[in-house]
């Protein structure tokens, strides 16, 4: 009996020494399948960049991807369960930016913290615009001011709280305090049927969504520091007198403890996926912007938005 124990305990041994069955080795990374969360619903932007990269990573890694969703609070209930599962690499989750940053900023128990995020790269990039109804009597951002002013109260659907959408909707409404509802959804698919079916009088969208549905809808402004390219008679909030930008980063983490192989590993593969010249082509003719971002660049990108954003969030009244 003794001989039985002493040899499964020094089988187990061998076997995490190699990472057979644990799947929590370096050395052979990846050997088994890598679960993609999404913490979003399904058909958001999130989603479609995902569903790009999924075959890609397959044939990258030589192993099988499986998308799932962990939608709830505007991100953070995927975020929470990210960061409590195994550094061993067969987890993902998909990041926003400025989400991750804002929620734990601004609530008690987000269910996570920002540096509990672990990045390892950021490849899409989508400006936030503003629009209304095609048919609406609203032609310009100042007449939708000036409605919002005197007008009745104004809903403004939006994806998430504490979101890159809910801050366009709290920084426009400090501008003139203006008297509006924020109504967010699970996602950007969800937001965008609400304001379509009639739900709200104006949405604050991404630009792949306004580029799809832009027969739909009269923009406004657009977040983007410049003249988004996609979207050229759009002015942007800044040339009308609105003196702030809107957009949403999107990328990839990792739990906190995972090791810097795999994580090397997982940014070579998600940045040569970014730098493929057919899907930044795709991206720019769905109204994404391409980016690619390491790991290292990732994290001082997010550690100068949050310093960023805590003045913010101050002259807003969010945080003390």
């Amino acid at each position: 009996m003794k001989r039985a124990v002493t040899l499964t305990t020094l089988a187990a041994a061998v076997m995490t020494i190699t990472g057979c069955g644990t799947g929590g080795s370096a050395e052979n990374y990846p050997s088994e399948p890598i679960t993609y969360s999404i913490p979003f619903g399904p058909g958001g932007q999130s989603d479609v960049e995902a569903r790009r990269q999924e075959p890609m990573l397959e044939e990258i890694l030589d192993t099988e991807v499986n998308i799932t969703y962990k939608e709830g609070a505007g991100g953070a209930v995927g975020w929470t369960e990210l960061v409590s599962e195994q550094g061993d690499g067969y987890f993902i989750s998909g990041m926003n930016i400025p989400h991750i940053i804002l929620q734990p900023m601004t609530q008690d128990d987000a269910g996570y913290e920002t540096d509990q995020i672990n990045p390892v790269a950021i490849f899409q990039g989508t400006p936030i615009g503003l629009a209304v109804p095609a048919d609406s009597d609203i032609e310009t951002l100042d007449d939708f001011i000036e409605q919002a002013e005197t007008g009745e109260q104004m809903t403004i659907s939006g994806s998430g709280t504490y979101s890159g959408h809910h801050l366009a909707f709290m920084q426009l409404s400090n501008l003139k305090d203006l008297d509006m509802e924020y109504v967010p959804s699970t996602g950007a698919a969800e937001s965008i049927q609400n304001f379509l079916g009639g739900n709200t009088d104006a949405i604050f969208a991404n630009s792949n969504d306004l580029v799809k549905y832009k027969e739909d809808m009269n923009i406004l402004a657009i977040g983007a520091e410049e003249t988004f390219e996609a979207l050229p008679d759009v002015p942007t909030f800044q040339e009308e007198g609105a003196d702030f930008t809107a957009s949403i980063d999107r990328g990839v983490a990792v739990p906190p403890d995972t090791d810097e192989e795999i994580i090397q590993t997982l940014e070579d593969a998600f940045l040569e996926i970014a730098n493929d010249e057919s899907v930044q082509e795709e991206m720019v003719n769905e109204g994404f912007e391409p980016v690619s971002m390491g790991r290292e660049e990732t994290q001082e990108h997010i550690d100068e938005l949050k310093s960023e954003y805590e003045e913010t969030m101050r002259e807003l009244g969010e945080i003390e």
